[in-house]
């Protein structure tokens, strides 16, 4: 049975993943910093028995070193690094507010090398040896056409900028590393009048990773296949 574990599984996009790995009949390791509060996905873990939830908080070394010895003796298929803020959203541009930055930074760009560099054993262990990520056209300096999102665009290019090199450091092992951008998505931090369902956007990623070859590793593509100009 091929495994994946997903961060910020809790709503959205990472709830998402859970439900259609799940379904495809994968090991789902599913984290999220409140697994107490996440109504939905214990409701999915309760339907499926291949799926377990796991406390993990990607900013905090201890909670991922926690995570890391539980599952030390088990391998993961495809790591998908999905937990992420988009704190402009709430407190707007008209002031910035570095320590916010700060925090950003900390859950988009240090929280996958985080999560990646403790679960790399297991990774590496696997059958198919591959880290998802979740990035952002936003990260795209080439697609930059108007001001604000500071804190979010420059956490997702630093993020970009991270794993390419870290795709290259993992090729010796046989590691892949994808950057994959969602779309516009109707989740809570994509709001209502997003175009895309849930559904769809992860259905373009999983086609993605179930399709991988080491040619892609390291490269920036959107849900649909396309490729993204750095």
């Amino acid at each position: 049975m091929p495994s994946v574990l997903v961060t910020g599984s809790n709503r959205g996009l990472g709830l998402e993943w859970c439900r259609q790995y799940a379904e495809a009949g994968w090991r789902v390791y599913a984290t999220c910093r409140r697994p107490e509060a996440a109504e939905e996905l214990q409701e999915l873990a309760g339907r499926r028995p291949e799926l377990s939830v796991h406390r993990l908080d990607v900013t905090q070394d201890e909670a991922v070193q926690e995570l890391c010895a539980e599952l030390q003796r088990e391998s993961i298929d495809v790591l998908v690094n999905n937990a992420g803020v988009y704190f402009e959203k709430y407190v707007g541009i008209e002031e910035i507010r570095f320590e916010t930055w700060m925090q950003t930074f900390e859950v988009n760009t240090l929280g996958p090398m985080r999560v990646a560099e403790a679960l790399l054993e297991q990774v590496a262990r696997s059958e198919r040896r591959l880290i998802v990520n979740m990035a952002s056209h936003m990260g795209s300096i080439a697609e930059i056409e108007a001001p604000g999102d500071y804190y979010y665009r420059s956490s997702k290019t630093a993020l970009n900028a991270a794993m390419k090199g870290y795709s290259i450091a993992l090729k010796e092992r046989g590691v892949g590393v994808l950057l994959l951008h969602p779309g516009w998505v109707r989740t809570r931090m994509g709001g209502r009048d997003a175009p895309i369902l849930p559904a769809e956007s992860v259905a373009g990623m999983r086609s993605l990773a179930e399709k991988f070859g080491m040619g892609m590793t390291g490269r920036f593509f959107r849900y649909n296949g396309s490729e993204i100009p750095w």
